[in-house]
Formats: structure tokens, sequence, C-alpha cells
């Protein structure tokens, strides 16, 4: 390019419109045919992988200190002015190679995706947009300055967790109290952002032409091999095969803790009456740890996820004023990936370690891709990299020179993992329901005390073995407190479609872990460059709704939690 592009991350954190504006001008201004439009595609990846990278990167410092005015006028700065300029300038490339007429190789898919994109894009979306994102980051200012005052220390919402694994129920009770009264204390602010968001939603559908924002999601999630009826099938799928199995693994603790019901501080103790696993004691064990965890499996993750400790890619420990959660993000203008996560000692914070190193390892294996529309790969194959990657590590976690665990305290963590991806498909019903729900009946989603009574409904349908009886108010405004349904909706059946995927590649590695990893691999490679349901295939899975493929994964849960269970010291 006649332009020069930035010359590192430390720099491109300093640019701003009137730097990309000439590189986008001069890609528009050539004349492509088949002779040069690789060249041209790869200049254009060039210039949107910088834009990207200064985008995630921003993302990332104001995740990390929400509290940093500077920081945060930075990224609103972005929002407003070069977001929505950058997404004009993709928006003409795009129309550019669209009207061309030509096919480059190993661009098929991306093809696709660009005409759904070109077909969904509308100027006056922009600014509302940018609204959108801030409008998120209030959210996450909102959650991340949630702290409670415990034995005379502040301490944020993910530091209680620990607190809620006590041996002591009346301490259990008083911690879990404590951190809903002060989630609590927020809700009318939370409500008045979700009364922004919802007709601001409902525009953005209007703008582009569709009947309702739902199908405006189906479209930027580029979701062409399912449709929102498959999701009800899996729901009921869900319902049928698995909320019994939820009630099993439940009733099989209550005895074990000899209780009368089953209360909502009463599912993180341990059920043998074991104390509570304690992995790790710091952040750099955390690293260390985990490390030889992803060497064992296969020494190329640990040479990757090693890469990341090395060049300051891990951000892991829980702070006042960090934003709540954990994500991997990708840098794409150098190629790497960026772990976020909100570590406080417990088994939780390896599995989280675990599935977003899946993620990472995403990047990693799909760098030698040329474009970067390559690179955007669906968000069901994404998940099947972290989810699998949790399955396909938790045989190492008591194994090696530096293990997390003694061999009972492995098979305790496994169950825990084992039982919990069991206990999740029914919460994900509820998150995914309850996002139908809204957007199929705008008006009522719309107000806040209709989401309450709906939230509630649909908790008692799929989460039925667990007593909430005189905390209503905590149990219907459990929305509130899941992220995706505010900042990225519709963006969760992906976990549970994704978690049956994971439980077939785990499946596989029980009979030939080397081919099994080989698979997984190999989809990984290919990120965006296949439909999704060849990506599942190409893993060793298949994306499926039914009861059938469901049941068989439950089954080898619970045969699996059964041979483990005889492990326990």
């Amino acid at each position: 390019m006649k332009n020069p592009l930035p010359k590192s991350p430390q720099e491109v954190m300093n640019w701003r419109w009137e730097q990309f504006a000439p590189l986008y001008a001069e890609l528009a201004n050539r004349q492509i045919n088949a002779e040069n439009v690789s060249d041209w595609l790869a200049d254009w990846s060039r210039v949107s992988e910088w834009v990207d990278e200064l985008e995630n990167r921003l993302y990332v410092a104001v995740t990390s200190d929400t509290a940093n005015g500077i920081v945060e006028a930075y990224f609103i700065d972005f929002t407003r002015n070069l977001y929505p300029k950058a997404q004009e300038a993709e928006q003409t490339l795009k129309k550019i190679l669209l009207e061309s007429g030509l096919e480059p190789e190993g661009f098929e898919i991306p093809l696709r995706n660009m005409r759904a994109e070109a077909a969904l894009f509308r100027s006056s979306n922009l600014p509302l947009l940018a609204q959108e994102k801030n409008l998120c980051n209030e959210y996450d200012k909102t959650i991340g300055a949630q702290t409670v005052m415990w034995e005379g220390e502040e301490h944020t919402i993910d530091q209680m967790n620990p607190v809620l694994q006590h041996p002591d129920r009346a301490v259990r009770e008083k911690a879990w109290q404590l951190t809903r009264e002060r989630q609590l204390a927020d809700k009318e602010d939370i409500n008045a952002l979700w009364k922004e968001l919802i007709p601001l939603r409902q525009a953005l559908a209007r703008n582009a032409d569709l009947p309702d924002y739902r199908a405006y999601r189906w479209s930027v999630l580029q979701r062409f091999e399912y449709t929102p009826e498959d999701c009800k099938h899996f729901h009921d799928a869900i319902e049928e095969v698995v909320v019994p199995a939820a009630a099993r693994i439940l009733e099989r603790r209550r005895q074990r803790l000899g209780l009368d019901s089953m209360r909502p501080w009463d599912l993180n103790v341990d059920p043998y009456g074991k104390p509570p696993l304690r992995p790790f004691q710091s952040i750099d064990e955390l690293v260390t740890k985990t490390s030889a965890v992803f060497h064992q499996l296969e020494p190329r993750f640990g040479e990757y996820f090693d890469t990341m400790s090395r060049e300051n890619l891990l951000d892991l420990d829980n702070r006042k004023n960090k934003a709540p959660g954990g994500y991997c993000t990708g840098f794409n203008a150098v190629r790497k990936p960026f772990i976020f996560t909100n570590a406080v000692g417990i088994h939780n914070n390896v599995q989280t370690l675990l599935h977003e190193g899946g993620h990472s390892f995403h990047v990693f294996e799909s760098a030698h891709l040329p474009y970067l529309a390559q690179l955007q790969y669906s968000n069901e194959i994404a998940e099947v990299a972290s989810m699998s990657m949790e399955l396909l590590a938790s045989p190492y976690l008591s194994t090696g020179d530096q293990p997390f665990y003694t061999p009972g305290e492995a098979a305790r963590a496994r169950i825990e993992h084992l039982e919990e991806s069991i206990l999740f498909w029914p919460y994900m019903a509820v998150v995914d329901a309850f996002q139908h729900w809204v957007y199929e009946n705008p008006k009522q989603g719309s107000n806040p005390d209709a989401c309450d009574a709906q939230w509630g409904a649909l908790w008692d349908r799929f989460m039925c073995a667990e007593d909430w009886s005189g905390l209503e108010d905590a149990k219907v405004t459990g929305w509130h407190r899941k992220a995706h349904i505010h900042q990225i909706p519709f963006y969760y059946v992906e976990y549970g479609l994704a978690q049956l995927g994971a439980v077939q590649v785990w499946r596989n590695s029980l009979t030939d872990q080397q081919k099994a990893i080989s698979a997984y691999r190999q989809a990984l490679s290919l990120a965006g460059t296949r439909p999704l349901t060849e990506l599942f295939q190409v893993a060793g899975a298949k994306l499926a709704f039914d009861a059938q493929t469901l049941g068989e994964a439950v089954a080898l849960i619970e045969k699996t939690i059964t041979e483990l269970e005889e492990l326990i010291d």
C-alpha cells in the first residue's frame, strides 16, 4: 500500500480516523480484477485488522479498569467517531467486491457472510450501534462497581464465591444474602438501561427492514444453518432429557448434605464433606499449573499458552472496578489472542482458563489464513473449541510435576465440572427462551416487571429442583445478572449447542485421543472457511437439537460421574 500501516500495537493506540481514512480511500479507488484481487484482499485485511485490533485493545483497557475515565473517554470517542466511519468504509469495499462478481479461492463462506452483511447494513444504524455499545459499557460499570463488606474487608461479588463453598450453611446463607442484597440495590439502574436498550434494538431492526430484532440478530450472528424453531426444539429436548438428570444430581447432593431442600447457597459446597478445592494460591501458580496441563494434553497447546504468558496476553486476577466474567479476544493484526478472567482461587477459575484457552488456540491454529474475513468464524464452533478443551484437559488436573490436585481431589473437580455441564443446559434454556420471549413480545419485553414474571416462569419450568421460596425478588431478577442478555443478545444458545458438540469430541478422545485432537485442531484451523455443519463434522461431532443425541451425551456424563465417584478418597 502507498500509505503506511501502523508499525505496532502501541502505535495504533494513537491512531484516529484521519490516519485510517486514506488507507480505505486507496483501496476503494483501485480497479480490481481476477489477477489482483488476492493482493487487494490482503491489503484490505491488513487495514481492517488494525481497526479491529484497536477496538479490541480499547475494549480490554476499558474492561480491565471500568473506573478509568481517560480510557472510557477514548473508548467512547472510538465508538462514536472512528467505528462508524470505518464501518462505512468497510461497507464500500464489500460492495466493490460483491459487484465485481469475483470469487477468490477460499473465500466462499466470507462472500456468503458479506452478502448478508451488505443486505443488513444501514448508515442510519451506525449511531444506534454506537449508542448500544455505550449502554453496554454502562452495564459493565454498574456490575463492576458492586462490592460488599465481609469480615471487615471490601470484596467484589466474585470474591465472595469462595465463601459460598464454606461448610457452615449459616455462613453460606449470610454471604449469599449479602451479595444478592447488593445486586438488588442496582435493580432500578439496570431496569433503566433495559428500557433504553429494547426500543433502540427495535429501531435497528426497523431500519434494516426486518420484522423484529430477533430476525436482525439472526442475520448479524449469521445463523444460516438453524432457525428460532430449532432453538425451541432444543429447549423441549432439554426439558425432556436434561431436566430429570439435573434433578437427579441435586437430589443426590441434597441427600449427601442431609438437607430438607436445596437452597441457592447449597449449590457450591462440597457434597462429600470435604474442604473446598483450592487449586492455586496466586495467579503465577494458576498460570504455571495451567501451562503444565496444556503441555501434557498436546505440546503445541502448551507452547501457545506459554507465548501468551511471556507476551502479557493474560489478565486473570479479580479486582475492584474490573468488569465481570471472562473472555478471549483476538488481536488480529498481530495474530495473537488475549485472555481476561476474574480468578479468586476456586476450581471454577481453572475451568474458565481451560475454556478461554480453547478460544485462544482457535486464534493460534487459524493464524495462517491470509484474510481477516476468513477468521470470522461462528460462535457455535468457537464454543466447541473452548468447551472441548475443558473436557479434553480435565484428566491432567492431577498428573505431571505440577498438578492442581491429588487424584481424589481431581475426581471431585471433574465431577463438579460434569455435573455443572448437565445443570448448565436447563439454565441455558432459561436464558435463550427468555430472549425469544422478549423480542417476540417487545412491548412486554421492555417492561422490567413483565420480564421478571417471565424469567420466574421459565426458571420454574427448567430449574424446578431448586428451592427459592422466600427469595422471589432474587429469583425473578436473575436476568439482570446474565451479561449476555444485556450486551450480546441471543448469544447463549451457542453454548448449549457447542457443549453437545464438545461432549462428542470428548467421547471420540476416549477411544483414540490422538485422532480426536487432530480432528479438533483441523476444525479450528479452518476458522470461517467452511459451513458450520461441516466444521462440526471435521471436529468429529454433529450440530444437533434432538433429544436422542442429547440423551446419549447425558448418559456418558452420568456414567463418567459414577466411575469418578469411586476415586474419591
